[in-house]
């Protein structure tokens, strides 16, 4: 088995994606032949709901630095223990592939605030590590 630290979190749903804050997390590649891995957060316990589904959950991790790629999860929740006002979560499930645009989401979101030429270029160079959250407005 191999441990990594979970660096950030997302739930993946119909409304896009959900950032979940956490105290800690943990991600274990178990090295079983069937690719299983496990997740376990330490999340306030007024973030419960977010977990409380009878089917699958959808995730988006990033382990070990900020700047790695995300990877996505197909798991399912296997436990929730309330400890002093947190809640520990712990998920089990195998990695999934999603459609992973955030090249090209940042360069429209960059776009869209009229950046252009050098700057365009330095702010996209500069945010593809940093790797904020970007939010595009609907499109009608």
């Amino acid at each position: 088995m191999k441990s990594f630290r979970l660096i950030s979190m997302q739930i993946i749903g119909e409304e896009g994606l959900k950032e979940i804050e956490f105290k800690e997390g943990l991600i274990i590649n178990k090295e079983d032949e069937s690719g299983t891995w496990l997740i376990e957060v330490f999340v306030e316990e007024r973030d419960i709901p977010h977990f409380s589904v009878q089917n699958d959950l959808f995730v988006q991790v990033v382990i070990t630095k900020k700047e790695n790629d995300p990877a996505a999860f197909k798991t399912k929740v296997c436990s929730i223990r309330k400890v002093n006002g947190y809640a520990s979560v712990l998920l089990e499930g195998h990695l999934t592939k999603i459609k992973n645009d955030y090249p090209a989401t940042l360069l429209e979101f960059l776009l869209e605030q009229g950046l252009t030429g050098e700057e365009l270029l330095t702010e996209f160079r500069e945010k593809i590590i940093a790797r904020p959250k970007i939010v595009l407005p609907k499109k009608v």
